[in-house]
């Protein structure tokens, strides 16, 4: 179960214990699917995306989740985020949580960008006035100009990618989750997201970010968590945490 807790604490964010177990298909035909209830024979395998995983982070930390594909990373962020919900253990959470889990995620490609902006930033939790009183720093940051009344359909990838993440990183937050989202744009805009960043690091935001870059994670985070089948097997000092996940890799 994801909580969120109002009373003052240490933490903001608190993993207890825990696991998420999908069920995996077996059978991937109907010839199989037939067979399988015939032989009475199961057709699900059970899978331990997170296996048992508890960890702790404070107000201000930024935190890197690092590891192999598959080892679990996003799906902690989905976790967090509350997109899925724990099989057991607990999650607790203290304020206000944006995930820039996938870019653009809450767009509609009907819709133009100005509303768009709108939709998105409810999503997040911002309220009409929230929104309204930072759309300009929106528009400005994200380059869109006046494509800002074009459906989003109309958009190139780079056009979306800037106005989803535009959005984001201006709502109202005490708690940022980022998936590999830095990697979108060109390189002039991908240092500008770094900046912001910056920015809302020294503000004393939270952030707890998944990359697979040694460099990325090397600028915005202070701490990693390596996750190995699921499991914790390193936290600690960024550079230590990158060099244990490195030696994984080998």
């Amino acid at each position: 179960m994801r909580k969120t807790f109002e009373s003052v604490v240490d933490p903001v964010i608190i993993f207890d214990n825990v696991q998420k177990t999908f069920n995996l298909r077996h059978a991937r035909s109907l010839k199989q699917t037939v067979l399988s209830m015939v032989r009475r024979t199961d057709r699900f395998e059970a899978f331990n995306a997170l296996d048992h995983v508890s960890f702790s982070v404070n107000p201000g930390e930024s935190v890197a989740v690092l590891g192999r594909n598959g080892s679990g990373k996003s799906t902690t962020l989905k976790l967090l985020s509350g997109v899925l919900r724990p099989t057991s253990g607990n999650i607790y959470t203290m304020g206000r949580i944006a995930g820039l889990l996938e870019v653009g995620a809450g767009f509609h490609p009907d819709l133009t960008g100005r509303e768009n902006v709108y939709l998105n930033a409810a999503i997040l939790g911002m309220t009409k006035a929230e929104t309204e009183a930072r759309f300009d720093d929106i528009l400005e940051f994200s380059e869109i100009g006046n494509f800002i009344d074009t459906e989003v359909k109309r958009y190139s990838s780079g056009m979306y990618a800037r106005l989803g993440f535009s959005v984001a990183v201006h709502a109202e937050h005490d708690i940022l989750l980022v998936d590999e989202v830095l990697s979108v744009g060109d390189a002039e805009f991908r240092e500008k997201c770094h900046q912001k960043m910056r920015e809302l690091q020294a503000a004393g935001n939270t952030m707890f970010i998944v990359s697979h870059s040694a460099d990325q994670v090397r600028k915005l985070c202070q701490r990693g968590i390596v996750l190995d089948h699921g499991r914790v097997a390193f936290d600690g000092p960024i550079d230590d945490a990158i060099a244990a996940m490195q030696q994984k890799k080998r």
